[in-house]
């Protein structure tokens, strides 16, 4: 395990990952006290399960949902529209 305090990991954060990489647990403190351990990162091999599905029936979408009135219309497209025509 090493130990290092702040200032020392920011000089030497390359040096301490190599470390974590060869197996060692590194302990960064503050003021004498251990905030934070790196760790080598374990990623999770299984697949994410993305639950097809299971929002079915707890939303819906209204059948104008793709819509737009025309005066919205008329400020993406950068059309003038004449108000006292309306």
């Amino acid at each position: 395990m090493v130990i290092t305090n702040i200032t020392d990991a920011k000089a030497s954060l390359s040096k301490l990952i190599e470390q974590v990489l060869q197996g060692e647990e590194v302990i960064i403190g503050k003021a004498g006290k251990p905030v934070a351990r790196i760790v080598p990162y374990a990623a999770d091999p299984a697949p994410r399960q993305l639950g097809a599905g299971s929002w079915k029936g707890k939303i819906w979408v209204a059948d104008d949902f793709d819509d737009l009135p025309p005066d919205l219309l008329a400020l993406f497209t950068g059309e003038v529209r004449d108000e006292s025509a309306a």
